[in-house]
C-alpha cells in the first residue's frame, strides 16, 4: 500500500491538523526518528503552506490545534506542538501548550525540529532571585503592590497560586489576588 493511501486510511481522508478534505498531501515531519507512515502526516495545502512559510501563518486558522493536539498519532502531536510554539505570542496557544502532555521522547522529537530563530525567541520569566517561573507555579509577593484600577493593595507575603505567564513580556505574570486577576511584575515575586 502506498504511503498516501495509508495516511488517508489512518486519517479518514482528512487533514490531520484542521480536518479539511481537499488538496491533501503527505508531509514528512522534519527530524523524525522514525520512517514511513509513523514519521508523516496528511495535511491540506493551507496547513502545509503555513507550516513551511512562517510569513504566511494565519493564527486563527490554527485554532484547530485545540483538537489535533490530542491526536493519538505522535507525528500529529509533534506538528501541533511546533505550531503552537510558533504562535505562542498570540496568547491562546500558550494555554494549549500548558495543557498538552507529551512524553520525554516525543517532546525531544518536537524540540529537535525547532529552528534556532525560534529557540532564540523563547521568553523566560524569572523571579526576583533569578529563578525560572513556569505556568502553574506558586509565587509570593516581596512587596506591597497597589493594584491599578482597583482599591486593592496586594500585601507582601501574599501567595499567588497557579500563575500564568504573559507570553510576550518576560517581566510580567498573571495571577489571582483576593479573587481578582492581576498582572504582576516578576521583580516583585519570589517562587515558592
Amino acid at each position: 500500500m502506498e504511503l498516501q493511501e495509508q495516511l488517508q486510511q489512518r486519517s479518514g481522508s482528512r487533514c490531520e491538523l484542521c480536518g479539511n478534505t481537499k488538496n491533501l498531501q503527505v508531509y514528512e515531519v522534519p527530524a523524525s526518528p522514525v520512517e514511513g507512515e509513523e514519521g508523516c502526516i496528511l495535511v491540506c495545502s493551507t496547513c502545509l503552506e503555513q507550516i513551511e512559510d512562517s510569513e504566511k501563518v494565519e493564527p486563527n486558522h490554527w485554532r484547530c490545534l485545540n483538537d489535533s493536539m490530542w491526536n493519538t498519532v505522535p507525528a500529529v502531536q509533534v506538528v501541533s506542538w511546533r505550531m503552537l510554539n510558533r504562535l505562542r505570542a498570540e496568547g491562546w496557544p500558550q494555554d494549549l501548550l500548558d495543557m498538552m502532555y507529551m512524553d520525554e521522547d516525543l517532546k525531544a522529537w518536537a524540540k529537535s525540529g525547532e529552528s534556532s530563530d525560534e529557540k532564540a525567541e523563547e521568553i523566560v520569566h524569572k523571579d526576583s532571585n533569578g529563578v525560572v517561573i513556569e505556568a502553574g507555579d506558586t509565587v509570593v509577593l516581596t512587596k506591597d503592590l497597589n493594584v491599578k484600577g482597583s482599591s486593592i493593595t496586594a500585601k507582601r507575603g501574599t501567595a499567588v497560586h497557579r500563575v500564568s505567564l504573559v507570553h510576550d513580556n518576560p517581566e510580567q505574570i498573571e495571577g489571582k489576588v483576593e479573587g481578582q486577576q492581576i498582572v504582576i511584575l516578576t521583580k516583585f515575586v519570589k517562587k515558592v
